[in-house]
């Protein structure tokens, strides 16, 4: 499995989002989308479908040996999928406790994407988090 290796960490990637203009935010937030591990067609089912949102979007939680979850995930939009990218950075490879404590909200806040972005290309962020939040329960 390819892991998003080329990805910086969360607050240089926000350090780097200030100075960009739209059109760079774009495109850096299509690089992140593209820099996610491939997810299978084969999971890309009713029951990974993040309801609520303008595009496709499909999350797949698996459990490291160690109790991590790892999440695979994917979009048919690329800005969508770029997003999904960004929301994992936050709880990608954590212990489901740590995930359901994070702020993942918070992490993000720094990008603004609902002032970036138009309504209908976040308006499935809080229900991506939701069920991260959700699957990070049920392995609690």
């Amino acid at each position: 499995m390819r892991a998003m290796t080329d990805v910086p960490a969360l607050a240089d990637l926000q350090e780097e989002y200030e100075f960009l203009d739209a059109d760079d935010r774009y495109r850096l937030l299509i690089d992140l989308g593209r820099a996610l591990e491939p997810m299978p067609d084969a999971l890309k089912t009713d029951a990974t479908l993040v309801r609520g949102c303008s595009a496709a979007v499909w999350v797949y939680p698996t459990v490291r040996d160690d109790g991590r979850l790892h999440f695979l995930a994917d979009s048919n939009a690329a800005i969508t999928k770029g997003i999904i990218a960004l929301v994992l950075l936050t709880v990608q490879d954590k212990l489901p406790a740590d995930i359901s404590a994070a702020d993942i909200e918070g992490a993000l806040e720094p990008f603004d994407l609902r002032n970036q972005l138009s309504s209908n290309r976040t308006q499935g962020i809080p229900n991506m988090i939701a069920l991260i939040r959700q699957t990070a329960v049920r392995y609690s």
